[in-house]
């Protein structure tokens, strides 16, 4: 289950192809895509600069999509995160998944992005018009991951 972060953008349509190539038992690919908004907590967001702790960070993702193959039918995921400064509307993260059926993708993807947005080590840097700020942990991303506590 190949997990990457790095700095350069990514091509949804060719990792999509790769992620799915010679296995015709495929019948569902769901992926998340997260980019970069141009505002956040009601100021204007000229950059975001993503950091992470190298080795750490992959490994955590390797973590969280090894949780989601034991508890989802899935045949394969992969998670791409990109890290340094980017833009608004530029690529931060993607998440796909492939099984034979869309019910189990959809579940596992949605479980990666919950738990790769409150788990994984990454730290979220905003220019604004007011200078530069670290964004805070979601409460909203804590309760997401919570539900799955509950489900499966």
């Amino acid at each position: 289950m190949p997990v990457r972060v790095q700095t350069h953008d990514f091509d949804l349509t060719t990792e999509i192809a790769q992620l799915r190539a010679d296995t015709p038992k495929v019948g569902a690919v769901v992926t998340f895509v997260g980019t970069v908004r141009d505002l956040n907590e009601g100021e204007h967001v000229a950059e975001m600069e993503l950091e992470h702790y190298p080795g750490m960070t992959e490994k955590a993702l390797e973590d969280i999509v090894s949780q989601a193959k034991s508890r989802w039918d899935i045949f394969d995921a992969l998670v791409i995160h990109r890290v340094g400064p980017l833009k608004p509307l530029e690529q931060i993260v993607l998440v796909a998944v492939t099984s034979a059926h869309r019910g189990e993708a959809f579940l596992a993807c949605e479980f990666i992005i919950d738990y790769l947005k409150t788990l994984a080590p990454f730290w979220k840097k905003e220019q604004t018009p007011s200078g530069a700020r670290w964004v805070d942990a979601r409460v909203s991303d804590d309760q997401a991951m919570k539900k799955w506590d509950k489900a499966h």
